[in-house]
C-alpha cells in the first residue's frame, strides 16, 4: 500500500532504538526521508546507516538533548520544511510515589509533556501553511490503564493527552492531524527495565516476571517494534487525514474495557 508520504521529510523522536527506531524505519520504508533524534550519538548514526542501506532515503541522524531548547533548534533545522512529527521519550524511572520529588515530577513533564508541545508548537503552523501535517505523539498503554509503579510516566503522558484532545480539533480542517499512539507491552529496553523492578518488588526472577507478564496478555506475547512502526506510519499517512485526536491503543488485548 502507498501511503503517500514518498518525499515527505520527518523527524523522529528517540529513534536510536525501540519504537522510535522502528517508527523511522517504517517511515522510510514508505519513503519519507527521515531526522532521528536521540542522545547517544554512536548508537543514533548505527540507526541512521542501517536505515539508510535498507531504504535509500535520506536519512539525517542529530544527536542531541530534545528537551533542551538548544536542542530542539538543532532537531528542527535540520528538517525544514516538516511534514510528520513522531515525538517520543523514553518513560521516566519505575517507582514508589513516596520517594519521587518535586524534581523527578518536572522532569518526567519536561520529557514526556512539556517537550512534545514544544516541537508541536515549533512546528504545527507551518505545517497548517502548507496544507499537509501528521503529528504523532508516542505516550503509553498507561494512559488508559495506569501501572502503580509508573506513576511519573502516567501524569505527564496524561497532561500531554489532554491537550492533543484540544488541540487536534482545531488543525484537522487544514489536513493537519494529531494522535497519540499507545504501546502496551513491546519487546524493548523499557520492557526489561520495567520487568526488572517490578520483579525486584515481588521477590520473582526476572525470567518469572517476564512470563507472567506476557501470559497476562490475551495475545500471549509481547509485541514487536516492527509490528509498531507499521502502525505509526499508517497513522501518518494521506489516507489518515481523517482520523484526528485519537488514542490508538496497541497491546494485544490487554486492555479489558470497551471504551
Amino acid at each position: 500500500m502507498d501511503l503517500g508520504i514518498k518525499g515527505r521529510t520527518a523527524l523522529v523522536c528517540g529513534a536510536s532504538k525501540g519504537l522510535g527506531r522502528a517508527c523511522a524505519q517504517a517511515l522510510a520504508e514508505a519513503g519519507a526521508n527521515v531526522v532521528i533524534v536521540a542522545r547517544t550519538a554512536q548508537a543514533l548514526d548505527a540507526a541512521a546507516d542501517e536505515i539508510r542501506a535498507a531504504t535509500g532515503v535520506r536519512v539525517t541522524a542529530v544527536a542531541c538533548d530534545i528537551t533542551t531548547p538548544e536542542g530542539r533548534a538543532q532537531a528542527l533545522a535540520a528538517c525544514e520544511p516538516l511534514d510528520i512529527l513522531v515525538t517520543n521519550a523514553g518513560g521516566p524511572p519505575p517507582g514508589d510515589f513516596r520517594d519521587w520529588q518535586r524534581d523527578d515530577w518536572i522532569r518526567a513533564l519536561d520529557a514526556n509533556m512539556l517537550t512534545p508541545i514544544e516541537l508541536i508548537k515549533a512546528s504545527v503552523d507551518g505545517m497548517i501553511a502548507r496544507g499537509f501535517g501528521r503529528i504523532v505523539n508516542i505516550t503509553s498503554s498507561a494512559v488508559k490503564a495506569p501501572i502503580d509503579i509508573l506513576g511519573l510516566s502516567n501524569g505527564a503522558r496524561s497532561g500531554l493527552t489532554g491537550f492533543v484532545a484540544g488541540l487536534a480539533r482545531t488543525t484537522v480542517g487544514h489536513n493537519v492531524t494529531i494522535n497519540n499512539l499507545l504501546p502496551g507491552a513491546f519487546d524493548t529496553d523499557r520492557l526489561a527495565g520495567t520487568l526488572q523492578a517490578w520483579a525486584a518488588r515481588s521477590g520473582q526472577t526476572l525470567e518469572a516476571a517476564r512470563a507472567k507478564r506476557a501470559a497476562a496478555i490475551p495475545a500471549g506475547r509481547f509485541g514487536q517494534p516492527d509490528e509498531f512502526g507499521a502502525t505509526c506510519a499508517f497513522l501518518c499517512s494521506a489516507q489518515a487525514g481523517y482520523m484526528t485526536g485519537q488514542n490508538v491503543l496497541i497491546d494485544g488485548g490487554a486492555y479489558p474495557g470497551t471504551f
